[in-house]
């Protein structure tokens, strides 16, 4: 028998525009779309109110990621200034900043195991690492 993982997710939601660069068709041009981010966060062990952490403590951190891009344009936020705003970077940038935070807060029990970005219905990104 393996090792328990608990898991939990949250979505979130902005409106930004971009425009990817040096892309070969009309996504070249500034465009928006109403983001939609999925943070999973993990835990072998659960808080003493047997929660990987709560809900609200996720929504704090990841909502302050959000507000950062929204109605902006996303290529004029660092680092996505000099970085590309694809599905694939933003879903990196969540991961990297969400599970920075939840490392401090968390004191490294609680780690984040995905994200998941969508720019519409059809088209989702997803980050994690291995």
């Amino acid at each position: 028998m393996g090792s328990p993982v608990y898991e939990i997710s949250k979505d979130f939601f902005f409106s930004a525009a971009h425009c990817i660069r040096f892309h070969p068709g009309k996504c070249e041009r500034l465009h928006g779309h109403n983001w939609r981010i999925r943070v999973h966060a993990r835990a072998s062990e659960l808080n003493h109110l047997s929660m990987v952490v709560d809900f609200a403590d996720l929504q704090k951190i990841v909502a302050e990621l959000c507000a950062r891009f929204d109605h902006r344009n996303v290529n004029e936020v660092p680092p996505f200034d000099e970085l590309n705003t694809t599905a694939e970077n933003l879903a990196r940038f969540f991961y990297q900043e969400a599970d920075r935070a939840l490392l401090e807060t968390e004191k490294g029990r609680v780690r984040v195991s995905k994200v998941e970005v969508w720019e519409n219905e059809g088209s989702l990104a997803v980050y994690r690492e291995e």
